[in-house]
């Protein structure tokens, strides 16, 4: 459903933002492809508990959506990266505010868990 909502026009600019950035994984892949361009299995290591398939389907509609950049290099083996788009790093940027945001909210979580 929520991919759907990706390509529809008819939505409000904050239901388009997230959703191409809705499911477990793309908000992680996006906070490490900041960063610098990433290979597959990089990427793998370094979030726990993502698969092959599903980390191949998130960087595949994370290309449609216009937020990442896959580059082959020939050669034996072949060597895929990853790297953020300028439309990748301007939607990372744009989130960063929301991602103060839940900081903030989870130190109000450890605070009140801490009182009770």
């Amino acid at each position: 459903m929520t991919r759907k909502l990706a390509q529809n026009t008819n939505v409000c600019g904050v239901t388009a933002a997230i959703a191409v950035i809705d499911g477990k994984w793309k908000t992680g892949l996006l906070w490490l492809l900041e960063d610098r361009p990433h290979r597959p299995g990089e990427l793998r290591r370094r979030l726990p508990g993502l698969s092959e398939k599903v980390l191949t389907q998130a960087l595949r509609e994370m290309e449609d959506d216009g937020l990442v950049h896959r580059e082959v290099h020939e050669g034996l083996p072949l060597k895929t990266v990853y790297s953020l788009t300028g439309f990748g790093r301007d939607l990372s940027e744009a989130l960063a505010p929301l991602s103060d945001w839940g900081h903030r909210r989870l130190e109000k979580v450890v605070e009140a868990r801490s009182a009770s």
